[in-house]
């Protein structure tokens, strides 16, 4: 038997297979239909005036989102945000500015990594005269 604290309310439960207490999965549960009862009369709004108008936060609509509870397919101006700089996005973990930094960065590393090794590839080698 599994004990925790619950990460949401502090309670200590018997972990199952969800990772908070069942008060706490009732409530998420509430809060899941209050956003998609919302959405269904409201199909244009954004994630804040969605987390506005039912009172749940942004994280939780996020992460309706990403468990797919809630489909931001009919919904154009729904998102969620980067997990680097907060911008809004609409799939993946990042925004399309923040990879192309990442995959500029990680190349400047290797290419520095290589330049490294190069210079120090010949350290500790003694060579005779011919």
């Amino acid at each position: 038997m599994n004990i925790a604290n619950c990460p949401r309310c502090g309670k200590l439960f018997t972990k199952n297979f969800r990772d908070v207490c069942p008060n706490c999965i009732k409530e998420i549960d509430k809060e899941y239909t209050l956003c998609a009862e919302h959405l269904r009369q409201n199909k244009g709004i954004t994630t804040h005036e969605l987390s506005d108008a039912t009172g749940v936060s942004v994280k939780q609509i996020t992460k309706f989102i990403r468990e797919g509870r809630i489909s931001i397919i009919g919904a154009p101006n729904l998102g969620y945000p980067c997990e680097v700089c907060a911008t809004m996005i609409r799939d993946g973990n990042m925004c399309q500015d923040c990879k192309t930094r990442l995959i500029k960065d990680v190349g400047q590393m290797n290419e520095q990594i290589k330049a490294d090794a190069l210079k120090n590839s010949g350290q500790g080698i003694y060579r005779t005269k011919s």
